[in-house]
């Protein structure tokens, strides 16, 4: 596992890591809610994310997306960001875990968010690395779904028939709400913005929050302003 990972994923791990013990969905109270910044396409946006304040950024391994970075210019990125950035690749369906393990090591990323319909069994066949499940939230959604997942943390993002992420539309938060009681630490996405992310915070505590259209003038082109307004928002919320 790569050691760029910051603090706060190092007590996780500590606390759920796979190769001692089965990861348990239990309930842990933060002192901060965490700021992920997604969809980093250059090198510039994410020293201006860290800059900002952001704990972790995202990279698009999903081709389709408008937010695409090829591996080996993740790499590059990564290894000019300070240690204690926790880096996390997106993957959307890819054909096996393999190609995902393979795609992570070449780009230098730590965790691996699967962004797809992807089943528990092929979440946990990742055993050394930090795994977020996302679920796309649509009137159906049963947070209780979750629970068949041996993962570190969940995101709920909004669902969109084309899109994975970067749908610029918020999610139900009553029902982010009731997957955080459940116990999982809770990633929420879904068109958070620094005019709607404190309320969100109080309304559904989660563990993190994940930004990504609501901070760019073009889809993997960050807007400062916006970034740095965004971090602010979340460190007053918290």
């Amino acid at each position: 596992m790569s050691i760029r990972v910051i603090s706060w994923i190092v007590v996780i791990w500590e606390r759920d890591d796979p190769r001692t013990h089965t990861k348990q969905h239990e309930t842990h109270t933060f002192d901060m809610t965490l700021v992920k910044i997604c969809g980093i396409t250059n090198l510039d946006d994410a020293l201006m994310s860290v800059e900002a304040g952001a704990d972790a950024l995202g990279f698009n391994f999903y081709r389709p997306s408008p937010r695409f970075i090829e591996p080996e210019a993740v790499r590059e990125i990564v290894s000019q960001l300070p240690a204690d950035t926790l880096t996390v690749g997106v993957f959307v369906n890819e054909e096996t875990p393999e190609v995902v393990e393979n795609i992570a090591s070449e780009s230098g990323v730590a965790a691996l968010q699967l962004h797809g319909d992807e089943s528990p069994d092929y979440c946990r066949r990742f055993p050394e690395r930090y795994v977020i499940k996302v679920f796309r939230v649509d009137h159906d959604f049963d947070p209780v779904q979750i629970q068949n997942y041996n993962v570190n943390a969940v995101m709920l993002d909004a669902f969109d028939r084309n899109l994975r992420g970067g749908t610029g539309r918020t999610v139900d938060w009553s029902l982010a709400r009731e997957t955080r009681e459940l116990g999982i630490r809770l990633f929420l996405a879904g068109g958070l913005s620094h005019t709607n992310v404190s309320e969100a915070i109080t309304a559904v505590k989660p563990y993190a929050v994940d930004a990504c259209s609501a901070l760019e003038d073009s889809p993997g082109k960050k807007t400062p302003e916006l970034v740095f307004a965004f971090v602010k928002a979340v460190r007053a919320a918290s």
